[in-house]
């Protein structure tokens, strides 16, 4: 650390070209599977104010609409937030939307974006998008029930199975039908998280779509969106990993000071006591904020091996000695 309380690179930044327009973008907290439970939702919304909306991580429910008990703890929170369904039939996504709008969701959105293999391979998220008749009925039959009892639908999706070329074809296909936002991320499933994302695919479907069209895709820094913002001009943003490895990320877009090490040391006292509380043994609790922790050690390039105490320790007592080695508490 720089000093004792600011981070590498953090404290407030030199004025960027994106501050005139980053604050006419609206930015979106992109669902983390396994990192952007409730509680670390509320927590980082309460600490960093500054996303319009926090997209919940996937509900993966069976043909009837069943699922889990444990989502509707997820679901039942104070803050702005849209759940997201991963189905491979509308009627799954239809019996499950019924239930959401009962506990007062006004917007769903459909995954076609996960490129997991596992989820690939039961023609889930970005598996969608392999077959576009089956992806038309699917929505035709999704679309039939939301304009019918009222509701919104939104996408999030890949550019393509194989490639963003392909992109052409499933945009044509989405404007089909009336949803309300379009997110896109812009790369092909194959692609991962690897790679440039398509800019000038992601501008040419902002021209086509009959909707509006949000970015997603590595946007981790002020630079990022700078060099976005350059190539196109977008009224929304949704960001995942750059977020969860910086939670003061949407701060600093908008021209706000960076993430301090007092800060994130009171955010993660805060999300750790909050998985306690919640019932979580201090062992799963450990777990869940060492999954955090693979994002946030980049913030630390020169501390290796306090990270790596960090990420082997076995209780919450090692767990929190290994923080405190790292970002000791003030005073």
């Amino acid at each position: 650390m720089a000093d004792g309380n600011t981070l590498p690179e953090c404290g407030m930044r030199a004025p960027s070209a994106t501050e005139n327009s980053a604050g006419e973008i609206r930015f979106l907290f992109a669902p983390m599977e396994g990192i952007t439970y409730s509680a670390f939702r509320t927590i980082h919304h309460e600490c960093f104010p500054g996303a319009s909306e926090y997209y919940t991580p996937f509900i993966a429910p069976d043909s009837r609409g069943s699922f889990k008990k444990k989502y509707l703890k997820e679901l039942t929170e104070g803050i702005p937030s849209v759940p997201q369904l991963l189905v491979n039939n509308a009627a799954a996504f239809n019996a499950t939307a019924v239930k959401l709008c009962e506990l007062g969701f006004r917007e769903i959105n459909l995954n076609a974006g996960c490129p997991s293999g596992t989820v690939y391979a039961k023609h889930k998220g970005a598996g969608m998008l392999r077959d576009h008749d089956s992806l038309y009925r699917i929505l035709e039959g999704i679309f039939d029930q939301a304009e019918r009892l009222g509701y919104h639908v939104s996408i999030k999706t890949r550019m393509g199975d194989h490639s963003t070329a392909e992109f052409g074809e499933i945009l044509a296909l989405y404007n089909q039908f009336p949803l309300s936002r379009l997110i896109v991320h812009a790369r092909c499933r194959d692609d991962l998280y690897q790679g440039i994302p398509d800019i000038e695919g992601f501008r040419k479907a902002q021209e086509e779509s009959r909707c509006p069209v949000v970015y997603n895709g590595d946007i981790s820094s002020t630079a990022d969106l700078d060099r976005l913002l350059k190539n196109v001009k977008v009224h929304a943003v949704m960001i995942g990993r750059g977020a969860v490895t910086d939670p003061a990320l949407f701060r600093t877009l908008t021209g706000g000071s960076s993430l301090t090490g007092e800060e994130l040391r009171a955010f993660l006292d805060r999300l750790t006591e909050a998985y306690l509380a919640g019932g979580l043994s201090p062992a799963f609790a450990v777990e869940r904020m060492k999954t955090l922790w693979a994002y946030m050690r980049v913030l630390f390039p020169e501390d290796g091996k306090q990270i790596k105490m960090i990420l082997k320790s076995r209780d919450i007592e090692e767990y929190r000695a290994a923080v405190s080695g790292l970002l000791p508490t003030a005073g």
